[in-house]
């Protein structure tokens, strides 16, 4: 392993463990999309994984994802910066059995691994924590072998006109929170890298947005500050990028799952 730097730590380390601990406890619960078997399979069957392949999970969080494949893979190793969340996830492998994952607290700035090391590179609602993509995404790459796969999926961010005000109310939840990436910026990341794209597709993910305050605790001011911010979107005033719905049981929008495989060149 290579050693660890400090200057590797992010930028937003504090906001991402204050984030992330609370977060912790309740990440997999059924009233959020995190861990949504159906999609979770339908990932499995695109990556279509080897019993040979050994698999990074970067910035894991409770490892759902990790788990999923594990029974499909050599090895899974788990990274995340937050113990919290990858003490949930140990718990949860202890408790299925699942014997060959591996958990490891580290930053995606600098990866503890050698160069060419894993066969499948997977990275799932991250990228907008992150505020260097690039260099994270090179990182990603080194550690992947010839030939890997590199899995991203991350939430699109709005049109042009409205990705600002979108970031702001995401941070108003979630301090942690960075900026929400376009598919062409996602793609652009491969390209750079000269990965070969051989999937990108957007899937909507109904989110009730009580359930996705509740989940980060945000505090009360900011709460009703989102809810104003929803509520004057849905009767046609100012558009806040998230095209709030209202229905008989809350307030929800969709979210845009954007889910793209390349491949390394050989």
């Amino acid at each position: 392993m290579i050693p660890r730097h400090k200057k590797a730590m992010p930028q937003n380390i504090e906001l991402i463990h204050h984030s992330f601990e609370i977060q912790a406890p309740n990440f997999n619960s059924a009233s959020m999309n995190f861990s949504n078997k159906d999609y979770l399979n339908y990932i499995l069957s695109s990556v279509e994984p080897c019993k040979t392949d050994k698999m990074l999970e970067v910035a894991a969080g409770t490892c759902a994802c990790g788990q999923a494949f594990a029974p499909l893979l050599h090895t899974v190793v788990c990274l995340d910066a937050t113990a919290a969340m990858l003490q949930i996830g140990r718990q949860a492998a202890q408790d299925s059995h699942l014997d060959n994952m591996v958990f490891v607290k580290g930053y995606a700035e600098e990866l503890p691994f050698l160069d060419d090391s894993f066969d499948i590179l997977f990275s799932r609602l991250a990228f907008h924590h992150f505020t260097n993509t690039e260099n994270i995404f090179r990182e990603m790459v080194r550690v992947l072998k010839p030939g890997g796969k590199f899995v991203l999926i991350d939430m699109e961010a709005a049109e042009e006109a409205l990705r600002e005000t979108e970031d702001k109310i995401e941070t108003l939840r979630d301090p942690s929170h960075i900026k929400n990436l376009s598919k062409n910026e996602m793609l652009e990341l491969f390209s750079n890298h000269n990965l070969a794209i051989e999937k990108c597709e957007i899937t909507e993910m109904p989110t009730y947005l009580n359930n996705w305050l509740e989940l980060t605790k945000t505090p009360e001011h900011n709460r009703q500050l989102i809810f104003d911010h929803m509520a004057a979107d849905i009767k046609g005033q100012k558009k806040t990028g998230f095209y709030p719905y209202q229905t008989d049981t809350g307030i929800y929008f969709n979210q845009k799952w954007i889910f793209i495989l390349g491949r390394k060149p050989v």
